[in-house]
């Protein structure tokens, strides 16, 4: 298993869990990042940050510490 801010770009994983302090675990699977979702990284910012993710169908913009709580397989 890996963050999901280690996926390459147009790279795709399931989400296993979402870590990380409650309210912004609540916030990301509030909008999609649960567990079993298909995500795939669209692009990552010239400097790293933010990153930006295809969640099931939607658009999802994260900073890079919040993509680092959210935990990938495949």
């Amino acid at each position: 298993m890996r963050c999901l801010n280690e996926l390459v770009m147009n790279e795709e994983a399931l989400v296993h869990c979402v870590g990380g302090p409650h309210c912004r675990a609540r916030r990301l699977m509030a909008l999609g990042m649960s567990p079993g979702a298909r995500v795939r990284m669209v692009r990552r910012a010239p400097f790293g940050d933010p990153l930006e993710f295809d969640v099931s169908g939607c658009m999802l913009v994260l900073r890079s510490e919040e993509a680092a709580g959210v935990l990938v397989e495949g």
